[in-house]
């Protein structure tokens, strides 16, 4: 089984996100839960929402407490929340930011967990200038899917589509597509550095 975490505010489609994933592994054949819990239900406020995945029935229904993989829809919870909370160091982590997790003050983190497991997104800036309006949460998961591989970036094109019919639809894909793009871009250059640190030892 495959659990994911996403941490968001109210109003960012931090529920829809899990839902949209559940529905792009439906597609693929696969088993998958989504529900989220709430702090407070009015916009700006924390929401946490989770998705399993697996090639079984799943029988688990209580909140993910030790996710596979982590995302941080605003990174302003980062030091609000105790986001990483069973997140261990096989663990993936994308985060919805334009500057480096190191910038953010989570170079401790960073470290322990491989370095392909990792990536930073700026998934609002990509929505607002294909969709023109800032929500990260198509974005994510377009790159949930190039750093995960859990889904394929077609499946997550098609739950989009099939919740959000028209030009807001075709503007969610477009994000997935070029946050997807982003993160493959981020693992080949991390991949390449890698292999270049031990040529050189």
């Amino acid at each position: 089984m495959f659990s994911v975490r996403i941490h968001g505010r109210g109003g960012q489609g931090a529920v829809t996100a899990a839902e949209l994933l559940s529905v792009a592994a439906f597609a693929e054949d696969r088993h998958a839960q989504a529900f989220p819990t709430f702090g407070s239900e009015r916009t700006g406020a924390p929401v946490v929402s989770f998705c399993r995945l697996d090639d079984r029935p799943i029988r688990l229904h209580e909140p993910v407490t030790r996710p596979d993989a982590l995302i941080v829809q605003d990174p302003t919870l980062l030091h609000q929340v105790d986001l990483f909370a069973g997140l261990d160091d096989r663990g993936y982590l994308l985060v919805n930011t334009s500057h480096s997790l190191e910038e953010l003050g989570l170079g401790d983190l960073v470290a322990r967990l491989s370095p392909v497991h990792v990536a930073a997104v700026p998934a609002t800036e990509i929505a607002r200038e294909h969709l023109g309006r800032p929500l990260p949460n198509a974005a994510l998961l377009g790159a949930f899917a190039g750093l995960t591989g859990q889904v394929t970036l077609a499946s997550v094109a098609d739950a989009i589509r099939g919740r959000f019919p028209g030009e807001v639809g075709a503007g969610n894909v477009r994000a997935a597509w070029v946050a997807h793009d982003r993160v493959l871009e981020h693992l080949a250059a991390v991949l390449a550095h890698r292999d270049g640190s031990r040529a050189d030892a």
